[in-house]
């Protein structure tokens, strides 16, 4: 029930055995979490529930308002997906039940089109200086985040809603839909541009692909992909490319499996990495669930040096090259073999 200051305790030891090591840590950006500190200090305090969706006035509701084991119940709407409970759920939670304040454990619902002023704050003001960047949020040791989810919008497809029927429990129409969602998108730009004033940075503004302005996938995969290798490197290696011109490129790896110890296309997808990245890239991975075991193969220690071409070459129909200060880089595509050799 203390998430966020675990969380920072994981920070602290992180840089400490690494200095210099790039850490984000975890805000939902939909769902208000009360295993949270932050969150769980307003769900308390009844002043702020126009900050909360509620459920519907009249039932039925899918998701129950009470908790059986603690009796508490709540009229804000909220979910049991990924919910720490007993004698089922998420998480272990010894009888009664996980302490999550006065309201229930469960997937809270912000409200971001709320203009209500609560304790001299706007929703929006308190998202950005009080929840993000709390002491954990502005901490130096901590360089940014990874802000889950996003407001749907209409027909109300919401992310992890597992069972959840979110739009059938809270009433919620498509005009609501509409402007929550608009609402967020002002929040979420609002939190951008904060982020980037103070050095830091976040996950979606990742470029993983698609469009020029796509937000970073959560579950992202190579930008190089076999069959379409000839036709991803073409696009990939032009200097209109967003990676080339304002994004930082996220490349995962094609096995999305974190062992990569039998990864028969590590080289490939190391290979297209060097061929096609700009100033600023990620080579790795996206979410790929709790408790993992992730390889570090010796290639991703070696210094490649820095790049002699600015962009990747065809020099041979679909076979791409590119130069570096401390090796030469090439894709056959014919056989989507990727070879790196040292100079």
């Amino acid at each position: 029930m203390n998430d966020e200051e675990m969380l920072f305790e994981q920070v602290q030891m992180t840089t400490k055995a690494t200095p210099g090591t790039t850490v984000w840590v975890y805000r939902c950006s939909v769902y208000a979490y009360p295993w949270y500190t932050s969150v769980r200090t307003i769900l308390d305090d009844p002043a702020y529930a126009p900050w909360f969706v509620m459920f519907k006035p009249e039932g039925p509701w899918y998701s129950p308002k009470c908790d059986n084991n603690s009796g508490k119940c709540s009229q804000y709407y909220h979910m049991q997906e990924q919910t720490p409970g007993f004698p089922t759920g998420d998480g272990d939670c010894a009888a009664p039940a996980c302490d999550c304040g006065s309201a229930p454990c469960g997937f809270y619902l912000w409200n971001h089109s709320s203009t209500a002023v609560v304790h001299g704050q706007t929703f929006q003001e308190w998202f950005i200086f009080t929840y993000m960047f709390n002491a954990v949020g502005s901490s130096p040791l901590v360089s940014g985040f990874f802000w889950d989810d996003f407001w749907p919008g209409p027909p109300g497809n919401f992310p992890d809603a597992g069972s959840g029927k979110i739009v059938e429990d809270t009433g919620m129409t498509d005009a609501d839909l509409t402007q929550i969602t608009a609402a967020y998108n002002i929040n979420m730009e609002a939190l951008k541009k904060e982020t980037l004033s103070r050095g830091k940075f976040s996950w979606q503004m990742l470029w993983t692909g698609g469009k020029a302005d796509a937000k970073g996938s959560t579950g992202p995969g190579p930008l190089v992909t076999a069959s379409a290798c000839a036709n991803d490197l073409r696009a990939l290696c032009s200097a209109t490319s967003p990676q080339y011109v304002n994004r930082t490129m996220m490349y995962a790896f094609t096995n999305r499996d974190p062992s990569l110890a039998n990864h028969t296309l590590f080289k490939a997808d190391l290979a297209n990495f060097l061929l096609t990245r700009g100033d600023y890239a990620y080579l790795g991975h996206g979410w790929l669930g709790c408790s993992r075991n992730y390889q570090f193969p010796e290639e991703l220690n070696a210094d490649y040096g820095v790049p002699v071409d600015k962009l990747c070459k065809e020099t041979n129909p679909g076979v791409f090259e590119r130069e570096w200060s401390k090796a030469s880089v090439k894709m056959d595509c014919s056989t989507f073999a990727g070879s790196i050799t040292m100079k």
